[in-house]
């Protein structure tokens, strides 16, 4: 059958991070990706502090294994016709340019769809094409800051904090993943084969990953608080607590959760406790039973009170280093880390993720290595019908 995305072609003129994990995702579905770079390359080539990895740093090989590499210099000519024939061969293009800027550079979505009229055009920015914010410059951490994002996590009057990792450039390629896939299906079921244009902005995906507060918002009016480790439930036993060596969080919102807990725990006697006799009075009662939870919890360690508490039907983690997640004997057998090799020989093999999710058959992934800069350009030129690049004429 062939993996889903196989013999599609997709430009790649996005940097960073939002753009191209969107189009690495597309690449572990079996999409070729051609990934468009300034003689100076994707800056995400350097976000590393080994010095030896420079031009080719992880998070750059996690997110381009697999590309090709096609340098252009967009402010010229020869290096606009390229990038115009370049799309005329493809199914999709991205790109994550302030708005405005593509159509400057002659490849804006009405230019470059008269030559290709099926394709997937699909562009990402922080706010928009449209709307008074469109042409502010936007990153993840600001993204976090004006969407309400960085006011959620941590303590009620805490400082603002950010999410430790680029959450919105994250969700945000996961969008444009989705919304491409989607207009590559629309595509296929339509008769004319009719392209797409696809905008998406940073904010709107912030807002969307944030549902589960936007709704009380929006449909009653209820603000969000900030509940630090408390659960979206907000129960006292939806709660991170310590053990005798490492916190525990655990998530008994239903009755039944809450008795078995009591049970494993050994305070049986909560369970007919007129306070904690319902969800509604326990959370009356919170300091009271949170009291007698961290006195029981303080006499395990927690990965065996996880896995006591897993065996009853509570559900319960320990809090892990990322390493100690990744080392889990669970990830064992379920496809998520690929080996790729890379043309850097400090790294000669590097595990990259993948999708995050398995097929039956043809799913997700490949073993194919970071492109060097400019790797393919004579390749993918050649098939262009074009070699020397013209004396060079930057366009205004």
């Amino acid at each position: 059958m062939g993996q889903p995305l196989a013999g599609m072609r997709v430009a790649d003129f996005s940097h960073v991070i939002a753009g191209p994990l969107a189009t690495h995702f597309l690449r572990l579905m079996g999409a070729e990706v051609i990934k468009v770079e300034p003689p100076t390359g994707d800056v995400l080539r350097n976000y590393t502090q080994r010095q030896e990895l420079r031009g080719m740093a992880e998070p750059f090989i996690g997110v381009n294994a697999g590309k090709k590499s096609l340098v252009l210099d967009l402010k010229s000519e020869f290096g606009q016709e390229a990038a115009r024939r370049l799309i005329a061969t493809s199914d999709v293009m991205i790109e994550n340019f302030r708005p405005g800027v593509i159509d400057r550079l002659g490849l804006g979505h009405a230019r470059v769809m008269k030559d290709n009229p099926s394709l997937i055009y699909c562009s990402v920015s922080g706010y928009g094409q449209d709307g008074p914010m469109r042409d502010h410059p936007a990153i993840d951490q600001i993204i976090q800051s004006v969407s309400g994002l960085m006011t959620l996590s941590g303590e009620d009057g805490a400082s603002p904090m950010r999410i430790g990792f680029p959450v919105v450039d994250t969700y945000s390629a996961l969008m444009t993943a989705f919304a491409v896939q989607s207009a590559l299906l629309q595509r296929e079921r339509d008769p004319q084969k009719q392209g797409q244009y696809v905008d998406v902005a940073m904010l709107d995906a912030s807002l969307v990953m944030m549902a589960s507060v936007v709704y009380p918002l929006l449909i009653s009016g209820l603000a969000p608080v900030r509940t630090g480790n408390r659960g979206f439930s907000l129960a006292p036993t939806a709660d991170t607590f310590p053990t005798r060596d490492q916190p525990i969080t655990i998530g008994a919102v239903q009755q039944n959760q809450f008795e078995r807990l009591c049970a494993v725990l050994g305070l049986d006697g909560l369970v007919h406790d007129p306070r904690f006799k319902d969800s509604d009075t326990r959370i009356a009662n919170d300091d009271a039973l949170q009291a007698e939870l961290r006195s029981a919890f303080a006499q395990y360690d927690a990965v065996e009170c996880e896995a006591l508490l897993a065996r009853a039907g509570v559900p319960a983690g320990a809090v892990r280093q990322v390493s100690e997640a990744l080392a889990l004997d669970q990830l064992k057998g379920r496809n998520l880390a690929l080996d790729v090799p890379t043309p850097n020989p400090h790294v000669p093999m590097a595990k990259i993720l993948n999708a995050g999710f398995q097929f039956a058959h043809d799913g997700p992934g490949h073993d194919a290595p970071p492109p060097a800069l400019g790797e393919h350009s004579a390749e993918i030129l050649a098939e262009l019908g074009m070699t020397d690049p013209l004396p060079s004429q930057p366009v205004a």
